[in-house]
């Protein structure tokens, strides 16, 4: 029953990318001949996907206004895939100690996956320019599911393809979406203090453990009750 699988939200626990979603959202805007946004802005926005946070951009609050012309959406949406695509990644950066914990966890023989909101097609290049692919096996985005984060499909789909318990499977995150989904699978979690949880404390969502810092991940692991 110890624990054998583990599985981590993308942005704003392993990596830092809101230099690069700032800037998509910018150029789209700017196609768009609306206003800009600040990254102070972007940083509350992320965590429900990319047309939440497109949503919330063009409305330019986080409660994004429910009748944006669906057309205008639309086109945002087509906008800011190029640019987020054609612009590369340069300024997204793993956070401290992500690459040596996770390394570490696989050279254990835990398994790992990558449970993120973020659209699919963009994660596999991600984790192949900062040297993470090989470490996961597996990789569900927010549009890879019916469901995404709180709901727990994409945590189930893992337990039962990798014929787990929830006891054996632990869900690392910076975001209350990552705690819920944790919750609504009833597995364990690890929220971190750093990320992008829209300005809340991650604590308020009553994770399993809460870490200051990602290198921390090991203890845990390796005092987390079988």
């Amino acid at each position: 029953m110890s624990l054998r699988y583990i599985a981590f939200d993308l942005d704003g626990t392993l990596v830092d990318s809101v230099p690069d979603l700032t800037q998509a959202l910018q150029m789209m805007l700017a196609d768009l001949e609306m206003p800009t946004v600040t990254v102070a802005e972007v940083t509350g926005w992320i965590g429900n996907g990319a047309d939440i946070m497109i949503r919330r951009a063009l409305s330019r609050h986080h409660d994004h206004d429910p009748s944006l012309d669906a057309a205008l959406v639309a086109k945002a949406r087509a906008r800011f895939n190029y640019h987020y695509e054609h612009n590369g990644h340069e300024k997204t950066v793993l956070y401290s100690g992500v690459k040596e914990t996770l390394t570490t966890l696989h050279q254990q023989g835990y398994q790992l996956g990558v449970v993120t909101n973020k659209p699919y097609a963009f994660v596999p290049a991600i984790l192949e320019d900062l040297g993470l692919a090989s470490l996961f096996s597996d990789v569900i985005g927010g549009d890879s599911l019916s469901t995404s984060k709180p709901d727990p499909e994409g945590l189930h789909l893992l337990r039962d393809k990798h014929a787990l318990t929830n006891a054996q499977m632990l869900m690392v995150g910076d975001s209350k979406n990552d705690i819920l989904a944790a919750h609504n699978a009833g597995i364990a979690s690890v929220g971190l203090t750093y990320g992008y949880n829209y300005g809340e404390p991650i604590s308020d969502s009553q994770p399993s453990y809460v870490l200051d810092h990602f290198s921390a991940l090991g203890q845990v692991v390796a005092n987390h009750p079988a």
